[in-house]
């Protein structure tokens, strides 16, 4: 039986994008959200205006599309909102990737998919507008999860709903839509939801570290957008 690595590589000519970049002319750039970031002050990270603009003066200092945030990170980031804390453990370790760009920026079905849910997680520090879509490749079932879009991206949606390939199916939210954060594509693997619907841990306890990278397998086998 192919793992979903192998599954993923023999079908890549059939993966589309996720969202516009020209690899000849555009850059993108490695965001470091750990604690090794001394730039990022509390009082940068309690503002979301003031985190926004940090995320924009660095793709415009690099010339950067987009900003990319890793999958397997450990964020201190997450301590600016109490929607990540738990009595025994806070959560910090991050499950998918970050594309950093402009509100508006769009965003598109890499595959065949059926809508799986769809809500506004409406937290501080939550996706907001969150997308689930479920993929079979050659018999391989698993969902991807697009977090902290516009709420207009929810429009027309409902379960069961075929989305093609390469169809644009939402764009990025501003704050107000998308948990508060600077504008930016949550984009997270899952291969069992565990009955969840329109929502599931993008970022898990790091004692749970195993359990969750194991179900949540790296974005970049679709996005090819990491350094490494």
């Amino acid at each position: 039986m192919q793992t979903f690595d192998q599954v993923i590589q023999s079908n890549i000519a059939l993966i589309q994008k996720v969202v516009d970049f020209d690899a000849k002319n555009d850059q993108l750039l490695p965001l470091d959200f750990t604690a090794a970031n001394t730039e990022l002050t509390d009082e940068i990270l309690d503002d979301t205006d003031l985190f926004s603009d940090w995320v924009n003066e660095k793709l415009a200092k690099n010339n950067a599309s987009y900003g990319i945030g890793g999958y397997n990170e450990h964020r201190t980031i997450y301590s600016r909102s109490t929607h990540f804390d738990t009595e025994e453990e806070p959560r910090r370790l991050h499950l998918g990737i970050d594309i950093w760009g402009p509100a508006g920026t769009p965003i598109y079905n890499f595959y065949d998919a059926t809508v799986q849910s769809f809500a506004f997680n409406d937290n501080l520090g939550d996706y907001g507008a969150t997308i689930i879509l479920t993929y079979d490749i050659d018999g391989f079932k698993f969902n991807a999860l697009y977090g902290h879009l516009s709420l207009a991206s929810l429009n027309g949606l409902e379960e069961g709903k075929f989305i093609p390939a390469a169809t644009k199916i939402a764009e990025l939210g501003a704050k107000e839509e998308n948990g508060s954060w600077p504008p930016h594509l949550h984009f997270q693997l899952i291969k069992d939801m565990g009955g969840l619907k329109g929502d599931y841990p993008g970022v898990c306890k790091f004692s749970e570290r195993e359990k969750y990278l194991a179900n949540c397998p790296d974005p970049d086998l679709i996005l090819k957008v990491t350094f490494s």
